[in-house]
């Protein structure tokens, strides 16, 4: 099929196929079946999650900053096998820098959000780290279904939504403080709960964040992440404390520290419980250029406590557990022939999208990108489509058209992060060039602009015809971090263009993992467009 579609676009036809989509799975009859999965459980950047669990359902929540639409709702029958069925918003509007205009919002946007099922209603709370510093809350009868909008509060940062049994409602967030809010959720309570619950101890001098509270046989437990940089034998930690009633007071207790799998401590994150009664904690652990993994784990109540790992405390780098058999295989990341008329649920864009520069119908079978705003560099460039990568090893293929582009654009395949290693193709005149770029942004303190790109042409050829497979191989084994770069006119000759590109996770720039990113902008003027065939994407290792 894939075939067909390429020789498509050379001779400029249109043909009717239904590809099998790489998630297509045999039916299963049986409901669960015993698995062993490896640790991270997802590996790929899933950072700050929340869960809620309805009946036999665990809904999880993620922190995607800048890409659009923002809040991932994540599904799960097992804590194994997740799927995204729903984001929160399409679009945040506070200020134009959601737009990449008088600024950015990279690292910024949509931050650690809690979501909570409540009376047979959903609910989600988040705080962008930005101006007007205002939270959002959502309601939805359904996640997969509209979520509407509640309310704007004052800013709680990392915070997390506790709905009590006697009808209150509390927000825990920053360290160790708690408001109560109005039982509609339209505001703080105004002379309800307001104070700080507790103060750090001797040995909390350094980041203590990351709220998740529930309560559990009459107790309040509040998890937070505890991290002090540069101490020697200190790795971050999970730390819990526990209190009989909201206003505390509160006791402390380290539930998790362990050096997991050569990468530090694990810290933030949650606990839940199943519908049979077993409890788990899924908490992240920062991976490099991957981004931040949720790592699953047992949690096993002992005097009261929550504590986290194996009978030694340990993070289990693998787990036996029962999963859903009809589960297995979903992910939050896949191919995509761009078939459908809505886009698929993997992809997030680049900052809010310029929705009249994109098509998926313009040429049915074809994602479309059209030029529109004039910009100098990729980090500024609008309608540039991410989807996350995956450790230990994935790659990412395109199948591109360029014939239509125009004199100045540059249209390509990235592994967008900062630095991003780039192939990129540039229209001069008549003739098209590909090149292998690494390319890295500076960006200023106010409005977070981009103030300098680095670009570095490693490698640049002739584009002999107007289409080709572009592909780009990362490794995460052993911190490797590696993208490499290659062409292909055929899909089965591939030609490695340029040098590796060592991706970094950089919490001063981007704040995320690295993700592949499909993009098209003009330099000169508007009005060029490129069609994608298809992305083809495989995880390769365990």
């Amino acid at each position: 099929m894939k075939q067909l579609k390429y020789l498509s676009i050379l001779l400029g036809a249109m043909l009717s196929c239904t590809p099998s989509l790489a998630h297509e799975r045999d039916s299963v009859a049986s409901k669960t079946a015993m698995a062993t999965f490896r640790n991270p459980v997802i590996y790929a950047d899933v950072p700050d999650m929340a869960l809620t669990r309805a009946g036999d359902d665990y809904y999880m929540i993620s922190t995607t900053m800048h890409l659009m639409p923002g809040a991932p709702i994540m599904k799960s029958k097992d804590l194994v096998n997740w799927e995204t069925v729903n984001y929160v918003f399409d679009k945040l509007t506070d200020h134009s820098r959601y737009d990449l205009i008088d600024g950015t919002v990279y690292g910024h946007g949509q931050w650690a959000s809690s979501i909570r099922y409540h009376n047979g209603k959903f609910y989600v709370l988040f705080s962008p780290n930005d101006a007007p510093y205002r939270s959002y809350i959502y309601s939805a009868d359904t996640p997969e279904g509209e979520w509407t909008l509640v309310s704007r509060t004052q800013h709680f940062h990392d915070a997390s939504l506790l709905f009590d049994d006697d009808g209150r409602v509390y927000v825990f967030y920053g360290t160790g403080e708690v408001k109560e809010l109005k039982s509609d959720l339209s505001d703080v309570k105004p002379d309800g709960v307001s104070q700080k619950i507790f103060e750090r101890d001797a040995e909390e001098y350094g980041l203590l964040e990351g709220s998740q509270v529930i309560k559990h046989d009459g107790k309040y437990y509040l998890l937070m992440i505890s991290m002090v940089w540069g101490e020697p034998g200190r790795v971050r930690r999970e730390v819990c404390y526990r209190a009989d009633h909201v206003t505390g007071p509160y006791e402390k207790k380290v539930i998790l520290e362990h050096d997991f799998d050569g990468y530090g401590g694990v810290g933030q994150g949650c606990i839940i419980d199943s519908p049979q009664g077993d409890w788990y904690g899924l908490i992240f652990q920062d991976r490099g250029g991957i981004g931040r993994v949720p790592i699953l784990m047992p949690c096993t109540w002992v005097d009261g406590w929550p504590i986290l790992g194996d009978k030694h405390g340990h993070v289990p780098l693998t787990m036996t557990k029962e999963v859903d058999a009809n589960s297995i295989g979903k992910s939050i990341v896949g191919s995509d022939n761009f078939d459908s008329d809505k886009l698929s649920l993997y992809w997030q864009w680049n900052h809010n999208p310029i929705d009249s520069k994109w098509s998926l119908t313009d040429r049915p079978g074809y994602l479309r990108l059209k030029t529109n705003r004039i910009v100098d560099n990729l980090f500024l460039a609008p309608n540039t489509l991410t989807q996350r990568m995956e450790g230990p090893k994935c790659e990412g293929t395109i199948l591109i058209d360029v014939s239509k582009m125009k004199e100045g654009d540059v249209a390509g395949f990235s592994a967008f992060n900062s630095p991003a290693g780039t192939l990129a193709i540039t229209q001069k005149g008549k003739k098209r060039y590909l090149r292998m770029v690494e390319e890295s942004v500076d960006f200023a303190k106010e409005k977070h602009a981009v103030e300098k790109v680095h670009s570095n042409i490693q490698a640049e050829i002739p584009l002999t015809q107007p289409v080709v497979y572009l592909k780009i191989a990362c490794d995460f084994t052993d911190k490797k971090d590696l993208a490499t770069f290659y062409y292909s006119y055929d899909n089965q000759h591939w030609q490695q263009l340029g040098t590796e590109v060592k991706m970094l996770f950089d919490h001063t720039r981007m704040f995320m993992g690295s993700k592949f990113a499909i993009f098209n902008y003009a330099t000169q003027k508007e009005g060029g467009y490129v069609d994608i065939a298809q992305f083809d994407y495989q995880k390769k290792g365990y």
